[in-house]
């Protein structure tokens, strides 16, 4: 499964998450860290990635549009990147699931 990580995460994850999703990205790797959320959901719809963010209107979007993109919302406040990765390290086996899951558009990690 590969990852499309929004602007409101760290691009630290990418590499740190890379053994377990491989190919994953950061908005800022595509220079899209400032782009719209309809450029972002365009983008992993056609480049076949999940998003992953704590931003809940791509989970709203996923509600109206459905997927793909599918979406993965991390529902925690403030908190470090290490946490985020432990996360969803620690989540890998519902993620892989949820990707594998073709009639889930989103997951809430918390």
């Amino acid at each position: 499964m590969k990852l499309l990580f929004d602007q409101n995460l760290s691009h630290r994850l990418k590499d740190l998450l890379d053994e377990l999703f491989a190919d994953s990205i950061h908005v800022k790797d595509i220079d899209m860290e400032r782009s719209t959320d309809t450029a972002i959901w365009e983008y992993a719809k056609e480049q076949g990635f999940t998003i992953v963010s704590k931003d809940s209107d791509f989970h709203q979007r996923s509600f109206v549009m459905g997927h793909p993109p599918k979406v993965i919302w991390i529902q925690r406040g403030n908190c470090s990147t290490d946490d985020i990765y432990s996360l969803l390290r620690k989540n890998r086996e519902a993620i892989e699931a949820f990707g594998d899951n073709a009639e889930s558009s989103f997951l809430v990690l918390e």
